[in-house]
């Protein structure tokens, strides 16, 4: 479908991509892996024809359709949600109206034997099986069930796409992607303005889309659940693995250590080998050895260790200053924007220490909860900051907010004051921002990398009460680990809104769901909320079951966790395993055809003196008594699977 040939990329005299080539084939499920900066961005750009390479070849197949959603765009505020979606049909609508205008055609015309008349009809019947391929017919009903499974409401379908947030008309661009079906879908950070609940329906749409989709996301437990390929972008090569993101992790790491001791046995080797050259150099006796020796150096292709990006995040929060015992108090709080209730009756209580959650779908109140407690917003009820509470923030657009023509540094050293001026360059070179990309202009930046540069300033002064709203957008998977691990490490209190389950597994023990201007407290982490969800889905449970108020422990987390994992890998076993059966069953209807055909053939003598086909009889014969033996234990395993 698409063939990337010796392409190279640079800007400003340096590198991005060097001579990588690489084939994107039919249903391919590709995810783009590197460290921010490394060019992921750039690659989805060029392959969308948006961005031209320094060097190289791009073949497309003729008549393929490419579907590109961006990080960032500039959106039209002029349309309704549904008008602006249906702009995806817009092919459709001019086939209906084609469809239209020679239907009326033909009805006006009486020369039903002219060419003219054959050739109108030829028209229609082609037109009409172009719009049954297209799907055309029933495309306000495809609208409906992409909407509502991106989490707009059937009252948002009328309403002006001004009056949403970025993240919400992101989610309109990508529901005319999705729409359109095209051959390969270009995804850059798809999961960035989605929910838990979003993601999850997207992992599905995805997974069963009939055609190839490359996608860059940060998201761990997305890209397992749709990518079976995974291409790594590092230090301007390639590295394509044909497995999932997680097992690319482990078959990295294999690659590297077997890598490495290929080389260190073959370095081992040539010091041996050059050790006797230079003992036998001058003994005639050992001249042919010699000789040889030193050929067999010259021809050896010496063992390369491919070169590793190590520069990484290194973060610490500074201690903090001990707080109340309660950091954050909230009772009967409700807020209002004019009639439109988000929120009413929240009771929180965050101990000091405690990490906790926000989750729950966009445009629920977390970031509205979170600006309460920022006294950014007006409320009613009660919302107390416990004693001695020093507030670090983390606002989710944060990093867009940020003056794109100052510098790295410029952008640091505005906010910095005191000491701390003087160890700008330490700290910048702590966040990858260290020699000359402390010069570069924030414009320039990836969004990753910007992202790096808004969450230094949490580090400016001793907090100890963070607050993160969607902290890992656009961080790479390296630096979700180290901020992970520094916020585990933090001694003080941690609200985290966050959309990413890995990164929240293990990191909280207390989730705060919001949904129907409500909030309600589960206790434990991520894994045992996503499963208590499941269950009150499937039960339709309306009221939150009691659960016992004890506290996670590691051990607890992780097995939360293994449960939901394995009630996903069971039926996932389940339907492979259906599947199998559906596949044998198929066979053997075939297999008893073909044998019923044999035997009425066999009742011809001239049929049956043949000793091949009689040969051929008894072979179809066993081959369907092996079958309906595996039938049998497929059968067997699939009770043994269902219970």
């Amino acid at each position: 479908m698409i063939s990337v040939e010796q392409l190279s990329v640079e800007f400003s005299g340096t590198s991005l991509f060097d001579a990588v080539s690489f084939l994107v084939n039919d249903k391919d499920k590709i995810a783009l892996v590197g460290k921010n900066g490394a060019g992921k961005s750039t690659l989805l750009k060029i392959l969308a024809g948006l961005q031209q390479p320094s060097k190289g070849n791009i073949s497309i197949s003729k008549d393929l359709t490419i579907g590109y959603l961006p990080q960032t765009m500039i959106h039209k505020n002029d349309t309704t949600v549904v008008q602006e979606v249906e702009k995806a049909f817009d092919e459709v609508k001019k086939i209906e109206q084609l469809i239209a205008s020679i239907s009326q055609d033909l009805a006006d015309r009486t020369d039903y034997e002219s060419t003219e008349y054959a050739s109108l009809i030829e028209r229609l019947t082609a037109a009409n099986e172009h719009l049954q391929i297209m799907n055309g017919g029933n495309f306000l009903a495809e609208i409906e069930k992409i909407l509502l499974g991106l989490g707009f409401l059937r009252s948002d379908f009328n309403r002006q796409c001004s009056e949403f947030s970025g993240g919400w008309r992101m989610r309109i661009e990508l529901a005319k992607i999705l729409l359109k079906r095209p051959d390969v879908l270009l995804l850059d950070e798809p999961t960035n303005h989605l929910d838990i609940e979003s993601i999850q329906w997207l992992e599905t749409f995805l997974s069963q889309h009939c055609g190839a989709v490359i996608l860059v996301s940060h998201d761990r437990a997305f890209l397992d659940a749709v990518t079976k390929r995974t291409i790594e972008i590092s230090l301007g090569k390639i590295y394509d693995y044909n497995a999932s993101y997680s097992k690319y992790v482990q078959l990295r790491k294999e690659r590297r250590e077997q890598q490495i001791r290929a080389y260190e046995n073959q370095q081992k080797m040539i010091q041996d080998t050059e050790d006797f050259i230079e003992r036998f150099r001058y003994k005639a006796t050992k001249s042919v050895q010699v000789q040889s020796r030193i050929k067999q150096l010259n021809k050896l292709e010496r063992i390369e260790i491919d070169l590793e990006d190590n520069s990484q995040l290194r973060l610490k929060f500074p201690p903090a200053p001990r707080s109340g015992n309660f950091p954050v108090t909230i009772e009967s709080l409700a807020k209002s924007y004019g009639e439109h209730l988000v929120i009413s009756n929240v009771n929180i209580s965050i101990k000091r220490g405690e990490k906790v959650a926000f989750v729950g779908k966009n445009g629920e109140g977390k970031s509205t909860l979170v600006k309460c407690i920022m006294q950014q917003l007006d409320y009613l009820g009660t919302l107390n900051i416990g004693h001695n509470v020093k507030i670090g923030y983390f606002a989710q657009n944060q990093a867009s907010l940020l003056d794109e023509e100052k510098t790295v540094f410029d952008t640091i050293d505005h906010v910095a004051v005191g000491d701390v001026r003087s160890k700008i360059r330490d700290i910048l070179g702590a966040f990858m921002f260290g020699g000359e990309a402390s010069d570069k202009k924030v414009k320039v930046l990836s969004g990753g990398e910007r992202s790096r540069l808004a969450m230094i300033r949490l580090l400016l002064e001793p907090v100890n009460l963070l607050i993160l709203d969607e902290p890992t957008n656009h961080l790479d998977m390296r630096s979700k680990d180290v901020l992970k691990d520094a916020l585990r490490a933090f001694d003080g209190t941690a609200i985290i809104v966050s959309h990413d389950r890995e990164f929240l597994d293990g990191l909280v023990d207390k989730v705060y769901e919001f949904g129907g201007g409500k909030v309600r407290e589960h206790l434990g982490g991520i894994y045992d909320f996503l499963q208590s969800k499941k269950i009150e889905s499937l039960q339709e449970l309306e009221k939150t079951k009691v659960i016992e108020n004890t506290t996670p422990t590691a051990e607890n987390i992780s097995k939360s966790k293994l449960n939901y994992e394995a009630s996903k890998e069971l039926n996932k076993k389940i339907r492979k395993q259906e599947k199998l059966i559906a596949e044998t069953e198929s066979i053997i209807a075939n297999l008893e055809a073909e044998i019923a055909d044999l035997e009425i053939k066999l009742q011809n003598p001239n049929f049956a003196a043949d000793s091949t086909n009689f040969a051929l009889y008894e072979k179809k014969k066993h081959t369907l008594e092996q079958k309906m033996y595996e039938w049998e234990l497929l059968n067997e395993e699939l009770e043994t699977l269902q219970k």
